[in-house]
């Protein structure tokens, strides 16, 4: 089964035939819309500012989506995007936006502690829902999210789109080739300074800033572990899963300092014990079938930004991200990469590759069209946020499964509460439910 999935996904990818769903068009439960082959998908998009990120995207794929409507709770804002596009349905009320019914689906590009809720109130209005990570801070609106998606039928895919990096789904490829052999060991790391992303001019907190003050853990988990979802294969018909997870955090530094920099001593977030989350968290996760993986999450601390911090260790090969933007991606395969005699001495020991030598034979077939569509820079064409918004857009047009679904999602959001869980405890070890079991509740 995990075969004929890799299969079919590439065949999209390259943009080959969509299949019978395609074909068929979408009706009945897995969606509200009468689908076919010309129908546009018509999109809400909830959240201007981070939504602007898609306005590229938009343009390069008015074969499957129509932007039909945007959502922010600041009027001048919603101006800014009717402005740019002519006859664009603006609100500043969500509820009033769902009950649209010029919209079918809805883009949750808003703060990040609304997404569940935001996603569950669009479900049970009749829209599908692609949303900004995470999909939920909390184990009950993680399982509302996925009883809903089960419940309505409609498509719910989760917009992490490091998964689709060129060199994640390149990596992907290898993993899934066999050339790493099997999997034991995984590391993923979002370290990005966003200290001024916390607060606003006057100095009160973002939603950024209220998640650093109330809560302690991995806040940020799907950066990190998407990927490495994707390289193990979790969530494929008789694949693994997250078994169990214990996190600790560091001090809480560098908030406290910035903050007494920039408004003063007397400001509350220079104080002694207002910052709950420590700066830097870490948390070491193992699979039903044994495998460590090893999360690191860290925004506030100061130092060059260092977003796609991963590692893979097999049986047979390994592979290690670029550290800064001088250095490449490295890999090392058993029996292809080279070998040379240490200095000291002894037995030939394995020599690490530059990445770049197997993107002919690995690279995505999906980056490989965006590059044909763009004379040569895939990046130009959208990149990740393109192929994330292309995917939504087919599963929904197919009635499948979307690249990252719901049982995805919850997964992987689950680190959050989970660490807050395991760091309250002094990092004791906590167990994931199993969201795609049929024992709903923990």
């Amino acid at each position: 089964m995990a075969a004929m999935e890799r299969e079919a996904r590439d065949a999209v990818e390259a943009g080959e035939a969509v299949g019978a769903a395609g074909a068929r068009g979408a009706t009945g439960k897995m969606g509200t819309m009468q689908t076919t082959e010309s129908k546009l998908l018509r999109l809400g998009i909830v959240g201007g500012n981070r939504g602007g990120r898609f306005k590229r995207t938009l343009s390069s794929l008015a074969s499957l989506v129509r932007l039909a409507a945007i959502c922010d709770v600041r009027e001048d804002v919603v101006r800014e995007w009717q402005a740019e596009y002519p006859g664009l349905a603006g609100y500043t009320e969500y509820n009033r936006m769902l009950e649209d019914p010029g919209i079918d689906a809805v883009l949750l590009a808003s703060p990040m502690l609304l997404h569940a809720r935001q996603a569950i109130q669009a479900l049970n209005a009749g829209k599908h829902v692609l949303s900004e990570v995470v999909a939920a801070h909390t184990l009950e609106e993680t399982w509302e999210l996925v009883e809903t998606v089960e419940r309505t039928g409609l498509t719910y895919m989760l917009a992490e789109n490091y998964v689709f990096e060129r060199t994640a789904m390149t990596v992907q490829r290898m993993a899934e080739s066999g050339v790493f052999g099997e999997i034991t060991y995984l590391e993923g790391g979002y370290i990005h300074d966003l200290r001024h992303a916390v607060h606003a001019g006057d100095g009160t907190l973002t939603w950024r800033g209220e998640l650093h003050r109330d809560y302690d853990g991995i806040n940020y988990p799907t950066h990190s572990i998407g990927p490495l979802a994707k390289w193990l294969g979790l969530g494929l018909e008789g694949g693994d899963r997250l078994a169990g997870l214990s996190a600790m955090t560091s001090n809480s530094r560098a908030l406290r300092r910035y903050f007494q920099d920039r408004f003063g001593s007397g400001h509350p977030a220079a104080q002694e014990g207002f910052w709950k989350q420590g700066d830097s968290a870490v948390a070491h996760l193992t699979t039903e079938s044994g495998v460590l993986i090893a999360l690191r999450v860290d925004w506030t601390s100061t130092r060059p930004h260092h977003m796609h911090q991963y590692a893979l260790q097999g049986t047979e090969g390994a592979y290690l991200s670029r550290r800064h933007e001088d250095e490449e991606d490295l890999v090392w395969i058993e029996g292809r990469s080279p070998k040379r005699r240490p200095p000291w001495g002894g037995e030939p020991e394995g020599v690490w590759e530059p990445l770049g030598r197997y993107r002919a034979e690995f690279d995505p077939p999906a980056w490989a069209r965006l590059d044909r569509e763009s004379g040569g820079d895939g990046d130009s064409r959208g990149g990740s946020n393109r192929l994330v918004l292309e995917e939504f857009a087919l599963a929904v047009r197919e009635g499948r499964r979307p690249a990252i679904d719901v049982y995805d999602a919850a997964e992987w959001s689950a680190i959050f509460p989970l660490s807050v869980e395991s760091r309250a405890q002094g990092g004791a070890p906590v167990s994931f439910p199993d969201f795609r079991g049929r024992e709903r509740r923990r």
